[in-house]
This record gives C-alpha cells, structure tokens and sequence, in this order.
C-alpha cells in the first residue's frame, strides 16, 4: 500500500510532492524510499542541500538504498570541473 502512494508522489510536481512527502516521513520516519524521493524532488527544484539531507538521512536508515546512487549522481553534478570555462 506504501509502495502505491510513493509511486504516486514519485509522478506529482515537486511542489506538490514535496509537503506530501513531508506528512509521509513524520509518520515513517524510516522510509529511505521516501527520503530519497523527496531528495529527488528538492533536487529537481534546486534545493541541493535540503536533496542532499535527504540522500543522507535515507542512507543512515539503509545503507543499502537507492539514495547512494542519488549521492553519487549529486557530487559528480557538483563536482564537474571545466577548465574551459573558466576563462571563455
């Protein structure tokens, strides 16, 4: 039944998805899944630190999830270094 309603939010706008996920973490404070959706979600609207919590916070719940990849993902992103770009 959980699975259904992630799957759901997963396909909301994160503006909406964002504060069901909210009233969804304060009742199971230990979904990693819906950490990591809800970190997709600030991602995707440019919270990077607040994504970045939540990449943490799913992986200390389980450091087996999905967030990892997420993680990874989000440094690489921040990461990325052109030298050509520096100086155009």
């Amino acid at each position: 039944m959980a699975d259904v309603y992630l799957e759901k939010l997963k396909s909301l706008l994160p503006a909406e998805a964002i504060p069901e996920l909210d009233a969804y973490i304060l009742s199971h404070p230990d979904s990693d899944t819906a950490l990591t959706i809800r970190g997709m979600k600030h991602w995707a609207l440019g919270n990077r630190a607040l994504a970045i919590k939540d990449y943490h916070a799913a992986l200390a719940v389980n450091p087996a999830s999905d967030a990892r990849q997420a993680l990874e993902v989000a440094n690489a992103i921040l990461d990325f270094y052109n030298k050509d770009l520096l100086n155009p």
